[in-house]
């Protein structure tokens, strides 16, 4: 074999192994590193927070970290508290409203079984009685082995859900062990956060740094533009509900649009958590003007969604509108609802490699510099 072939087979191979070797070192290692994982991205998102306590405040490093982690932890505090109000608010509105509401729907199934299904079941049971016994005892077995089947999958499924019950259980306290540790991490990785940069630096060669360096700032900025984006379409679905709710004169509007806007963090489904139920429920209740208004403004939802998400997030993340949209439907494809969100920032990954010259580089080694000089 030529020479020439052999070594740039050779650094292929040692290419791909690395790349191979170092996803998989990161996927073991944060297995049992994610708290601190979690710790340095909060970190890194409270650090503009913290220089500027430090800086304009005039306050010491680890005192602004406290101070920021504090305001962070209430204002989340404060925003589940309000939500939580709301929610008790509404729920209170609902045990006034919701019996009658399930009077009428219990009314509505009693005429559906006795205008349907008795009618219907009559009809079954004197074309049964008219089958020979062969027939009629086929039926019946056949009835057996599903009504076993259906009773096999619903005892599975109830054994399945208690036996997890333990584990949901035990989840709270390694949930609050996370927390407790994800937030220590978190003040001292911002409180060290130029020195251990510092650290850092020194063990990454020159050229690597300068293409760490690009990589970063683009993924810190395609960063907060995603979250920008994502914070702008669930605004605008928001206001559009909160308007067409407005229009329709439903009670507790706001709330509703609220919660909705939060649901609407789940990707795909979205507000059809909300509003499918809701407008199935209106058209048995009788409620058709109801139900084809909350129809109309479920689909003006979808529309500007699947519109405006792919210009959004190019607008937001630099991102080309087309390889935006490719990127959210491969995504979904491959790993179904999360793809929706990894896709596109998978995209802006390969997007801030590529600007960075991290596979040219990579190619170079590959081919050889003195052979592609050659």
């Amino acid at each position: 074999m030529n020479p020439v072939y052999l070594h740039r087979t050779l650094r292929l191979l040692f290419v791909l192994g690395f790349v191979v070797l170092l996803l998989l070192s990161c996927f073991y290692l944060s297995k049992v590193t994610y708290p601190f994982i979690i710790g340095f991205a909060i970190a890194f998102l409270i650090n503009p927070l913290v220089n500027f306590l430090e800086k304009k405040g005039r306050m010491p490093r680890s005192l602004a970290v406290l101070v920021s982690i504090v305001i962070i932890i209430g204002v989340f505090a404060g925003l589940i508290t309000l939500l939580i109000a709301e929610i008790v608010s509404g729920a209170d509105y609902l045990s006034n409203v919701v019996p009658k509401h399930l009077d009428t729907l219990i009314n509505y199934i009693e005429e559906f079984f006795a205008a349907q299904i008795i009618p219907l079941y009559n009809q079954l049971t004197s074309l049964f009685k008219n089958l020979d016994m062969g027939q009629q005892d086929t039926i019946v077995e056949n009835i057996k082995n599903v009504g076993s089947h259906i009773g096999t999958t619903v005892g599975a499924f109830i054994q399945n859900f208690f036996g997890k019950i333990p584990n949901i259980i035990s989840w709270f306290p390694n949930a609050a062990t996370v927390l407790i540790f994800s937030l220590l991490g978190t003040f001292f990785i911002s409180k060290d956060w130029y020195r251990l940069s510092q650290i850092g630096s020194k063990l990454i060669p020159s050229r690597a740094r300068v293409s760490g360096k690009t990589v970063f700032t683009d993924l810190k900025k395609a960063l907060f533009g995603f979250v920008k984006a994502q914070a702008t379409l669930i605004s605008i679905t928001t206001v559009i509900i909160l308007i067409g709710l407005l229009f329709l004169r439903v009670d507790y509007a706001i709330t509703i649009a609220l919660i909705t806007g939060i649901v609407d963090v789940i990707p795909y489904l979205g507000t059809g958590l909300i509003f499918v139920p809701w407008i199935i429920y209106e058209a048995i209740a009788g409620e058709m003007s109801m139900a084809i208004g909350l129809g109309v403004l479920y689909l003006i939802v979808l529309v500007q969604r699947q519109v405006m998400e792919p210009k959004i997030l190019s607008s937001n993340i630099g991102m080309d509108p087309l390889a935006t949209l490719v990127a959210l439907f491969v995504g979904f494809k491959l790993i179904g609802f999360l793809g929706l969100i990894v896709g596109p920032v998978t995209l802006v990954i390969l997007t801030t490699l590529h600007r960075a010259n991290v596979f040219r580089d990579i190619w170079a080694y590959i081919i050889g510099k003195n052979e592609n000089k050659a």
